[in-house]
């Protein structure tokens, strides 16, 4: 089937994955792949996907903290379509902000699945984008407003073009033991790990498109970060102003960009709009 297209959301069983699935099965020429970690979840969202608006998605299961159900993905796609055409990178949590969890444990459990696991699948899956290929990593508007509370060194840190990966996740890295001493604000973090971790993927992202555009030259691969905007979901809460299918948008917009376009690339996007890093 490496005729076929084919399209993986992470975190798609609900909130803004869920929308993002429901709009490339509508917009995208090729089979779409809703992923989540809990398979019964995962099979009941692509059931009513099909019986209540008679779409067409399909499932498997992805735990983005778990090594081996990443590799497993892979090894599926790559054998049953020869690659990938494009990744949502959608999966991702938040503490609330009247949460108990002492800061140091929201550090550590928040930037695991938020950036160390996004980190993972990408390793895992990247070098299987296809040309013209579409990758899309979902941050939040948090990020560039966490930035600016950095301290100065740490903001020309995550702004340099020529930050590694590998310089990245020392210092996400670092955040947690800092937060975990409870010496983050004082070694210049920001006192939100959702925000760090947000920071996190926008620079992963500008990382991973520089280095696509190095390794896979004419290849016309696209990697942006994104905000959808403040939505209602179990993350944002009832009070956001934005349905689950508006804050899609945004995601859907990088993800189908034509082939013939080769910017925004490596941007923060939000409101389909670069927003200034």
């Amino acid at each position: 089937m490496s005729g076929v297209k084919v399209a993986v959301v992470t975190g798609g069983n609900k909130g803004i994955g869920l929308a993002v699935v429901r709009a490339l099965c509508k917009q995208f020429q090729g089979d779409v792949y809703l992923t989540a970690r809990n398979s019964q979840l995962g099979e009941e969202a692509v059931r009513a996907l099909k019986e209540k608006e008679g779409l067409s998605p399909l499932f498997h299961q992805l735990d983005i903290n778990d090594l081996n159900s990443i590799r497993a993905l892979r090894d599926f796609l790559k054998n049953k379509y020869g690659g990938l055409d494009v990744l949502i990178n959608n999966a991702g949590i938040a503490f609330k902000a009247a949460d108990p969890t002492p800061f140091g444990t929201q550090a550590e459990v928040t930037l695991k699945t938020n950036f160390f696991a996004t980190v993972d699948i990408c390793r895992e899956l990247l070098p299987l984008i296809k040309p013209n290929g579409r990758v899309v990593n979902v941050s939040s508007i948090i990020s560039p407003r966490a930035l600016a509370q950095c301290s100065r060194e740490l903001q020309e840190k995550f702004r340099s073009n020529t930050i590694t990966e590998e310089e990245l996740v020392k210092l996400m890295e670092q955040f947690v033991e800092d937060a975990k001493n409870g010496v983050h604000q004082a070694k210049g973090w920001p006192n939100t790990a959702y925000g760090v971790s947000k920071i996190g993927v926008t620079v992963l992202s500008r990382i991973q498109a520089r280095r696509l555009k190095e390794t896979r030259k004419g290849e016309g691969i696209i990697l942006n970060a994104c905000c959808p905007g403040w939505v209602r979901t179990d993350l944002a809460g009832p009070n956001a102003p934005k349905t689950p299918d508006e804050g899609a948008e945004t995601p859907i917009y990088l993800a189908l960009l034509p082939e013939s376009v080769d910017s925004p690339n490596g941007e923060f996007v939000s409101e389909k709009k670069v927003v200034p890093w």
